[in-house]
């Protein structure tokens, strides 16, 4: 997994309207990357719809968001239909990002073993190094903590 201190990884993905997004492209700004495992599930839809609850914190902090999960971006653009997501959403369909980010992994459910998007942020400055790594996000407490940690580094700096 990248680490705090490390360049982030640049990328191109499909946002949830089919449109590139490009990582390099956001230079100047505090990003907020999350990662989920799969879009539409109870978890990932906590975590995005308390992104979307926050995004003015977020703006006020002067982050902008972004989630990634390994699914295509037109079912990424149901999901963002369905919950009003009105950030952005990118899908990693063939899951390079998430293997340049390092969250994808062997995972278990019920004695079933399969590969996916472990639930991860990173908080990536204007130049492009990772300045926080939250490995394990619960989708309850997402938003306090990486806003804490927004806080925090506003604070440092």
């Amino acid at each position: 997994m990248i680490e705090t201190g490390q360049q982030a990884p640049d990328f191109e993905l499909p946002d949830q309207n089919g449109d590139p997004v490009r990582l390099s492209g956001l230079q100047g700004k505090t990003i907020v990357l999350y990662f989920y495992p799969k879009v539409d599930t109870p978890g990932c839809t906590t975590q995005a719809c308390g992104v979307r609850d926050h995004l003015p914190n977020y703006a006020e902090a002067g982050a902008v968001v972004i989630g990634v999960s390994p699914d295509p971006y037109a079912k990424v653009k149901r999901f963002a239909d369905k919950f009003a997501l009105d950030f952005t959403l990118l899908g990693d369909e063939d899951h390079a990002v998430c293997e340049a980010y390092g969250v994808w992994a062997e995972k278990s459910m019920y004695g079933k073993r399969f590969w996916g998007a472990q639930r991860a942020t990173f908080v990536i400055d204007g130049e492009g190094t990772v300045v926080h790594v939250i490995p394990r996000v619960s989708p309850r407490t997402h938003d306090d903590e990486v806003l804490k940690v927004l806080e925090q580094l506003s604070a440092a700096a």
